[in-house]
């Protein structure tokens, strides 16, 4: 009898505990989340290949390296406000629901890069001119402070547990995919006008393209239904609601949640706030400085460094989709801890290649940063968002990777742009990423394994009824000799040592 009181009390799933992917709903789910990116980073790309034209155009009067430090600075700018937008739609998401929230931002990331385009110049209007473009930028990045968080959670509550890595990895092909198209544009019409026809009007077609693309992924995100996860949540929600628990209410307000992550969650928040700064330094100082490093700093055409740049970009998007499957078979910390000690290693051999001037040793280097920066890009999609459980998920993410973000991605452009103009060290930049690589380092010791796992606060999801089915039979089996094993230990105490 004690043995079968045992059995009852150990946990096992049932089938109901189990949820069975839909593959056109995770395919959706995976697109739409995708394109919400490929729409923030072909601004990005537009934005970092058009950095030397924008400073002519809004800061005419400053000398060409602080014509690009203010246009970088106001590339920063965007991303003060991004811890802003994670306070406001990261909450907001785990209350109402992700897809809503992913609806929202997507209208205010494209028209706020539309309006771009119809910016007056300085030459026009004077000072007021980049004060518009700066309240463009301000708008872009409020709404992204809502934007990747929710995506990754998005794709990360639909994905099988022993596909998440894989599936997460193309929320982040959709970034570079964003970025090569909005860097190739801006390299074609560079091509084509030359240098004094972007600087008159070319500038603003890439980002009149904005427009259309934002409507075609606000039509998908308005097709999405919510994630199981969310739903769950929600029906238990409503249950502690209709049970009038005043601490319960406090805890699911938004003043509770803020309290919860911080006093709770401190330690997920600086993992994550360390992994985030090795990803988007690594990334944005490929993706929004390089290019202008090597125009303006190293003197090289920009035609060839626009093209350096982007072929660096579609060697990411190759293998980014590879790397993400990986990290479901090897594990999540193996991935990130073999990036953070190879960007230590060779950051200063990259550079130093590119340095060289030509083509080919340029080439290499920058393969090499690519080849980097892919460790993390394919990784971060489905190792962030386990970090949290599923009440708070949305909530955290946002806040601990929008500060992160801004304190360090966002702002690696000007850092760096500014470091090498005034201490003339051209090596700066590689000098910048090994920091950031001991930082991810540390980061990822204390990181758990998620590979394979269910995400926090959910239950396990497979692809199909037979694997739920094998899931909950081991499960039982588990349960069974456990709770053999803890009478055999009763037993013995009960009986004393035999003799």
């Amino acid at each position: 009898m004690v043995r079968t009181v045992i059995r009852r009390r150990k946990r096992y799933l049932r089938e109901q505990d189990v949820t069975v992917t839909d593959p056109p709903k995770v395919r959706r789910a995976v697109t739409a989340a995708a394109l919400g990116n490929t729409m923030e980073w072909f601004d990005f790309g537009v934005y970092a290949y058009l950095a030397g034209t924008l400073g002519k155009v809004f800061f005419p009067s400053s000398s060409p390296g602080a014509q690009v430090v203010s246009a970088f600075a106001t590339f920063a700018a965007a991303f003060l406000v991004r811890p802003l937008g994670g306070l406001v739609f990261g909450p907001l998401g785990d209350r109402v629901g992700r897809q809503k929230v992913l609806a929202l931002t997507m209208i205010m990331m494209a028209a706020s890069t539309f309006a771009v385009g119809f910016l007056p110049t300085y030459a026009a209007v004077g000072f007021a001119a980049p004060l518009l473009l700066l309240v463009c930028r301000l708008v872009q990045g409020f709404s992204t402070g809502g934007e990747y968080a929710g995506a990754t959670t998005y794709i990360a509550e639909y994905a099988p547990d022993k596909r998440r890595g894989f599936l997460g990895s193309w929320l982040d092909f959709g970034t570079f995919v964003g970025y090569s198209l909005g860097s190739g544009l801006v390299t074609v019409l560079t091509a084509v006008l030359g240098t004094d026809g972007m600087t008159d009007w070319g500038w603003r077609i890439p980002f009149f393209v904005a427009g259309p693309m934002g409507i075609i992924g606000l039509y998908m995100r308005l097709k999405l239904e919510e994630t199981p996860a969310f739903q769950r949540e929600e029906e238990a929600q409503a249950q502690a609601r209709t049970e009038n628990d005043p601490v319960e209410e406090a805890r699911q307000s938004g003043k509770g949640r803020l309290k919860e992550i911080f006093t709770r969650h401190w330690q997920a928040v600086l993992i994550c706030m360390g992994l985030v700064l090795l990803y988007n330094v690594t990334n944005y100082m490929i993706t929004s400085y390089l290019p202008t490093y090597m125009s303006q700093t190293l003197g090289e055409p920009e035609t060839t460094s626009q093209l350096l740049v982007l072929g660096t970009m579609l060697l990411v998007v190759l293998t980014i989709t590879t790397v993400g499957r990986s990290s479901d078979r090897w594990g999540r910390r193996p991935v990130f801890m073999a990036g953070s000690v190879a960007l230590i290693v060779l950051a200063s051999p990259a550079f130093l290649l590119i340095r060289q001037g030509g083509i080919l040793l340029p080439a290499i280097g920058c393969a090499v940063l690519g080849l980097l920066l892919v460790c993390f890009a394919g990784t971060a999609a489905s190792t962030l968002p386990a970090l949290f459980p599923t009440r708070l998920r949305y909530g955290a993410l946002s806040i601990a990777f929008n500060i992160s973000v801004s304190l360090f991605g966002g702002t690696t452009p000007l850092f760096a742009s500014g470091l090498v103009e005034a201490t003339g060290n051209e090596m700066v930049p590689a000098y910048y990423l090994m920091v950031a690589g001991v930082i991810g380092l540390v980061a990822t010791f204390f990181l758990h394994e998620t590979a394979g796992r269910p995400l926090r606060g959910s239950g396990p999801m497979v692809e199909t009824p037979e694997q739920a089915r094998q899931l909950v039979a081991r499960s039982r089996t588990t349960a069974g000799r456990q709770a053999r094993d803890v009478w055999l230990r009763v037993r013995h105490l009960w009986r004393g040592p035999e003799r």
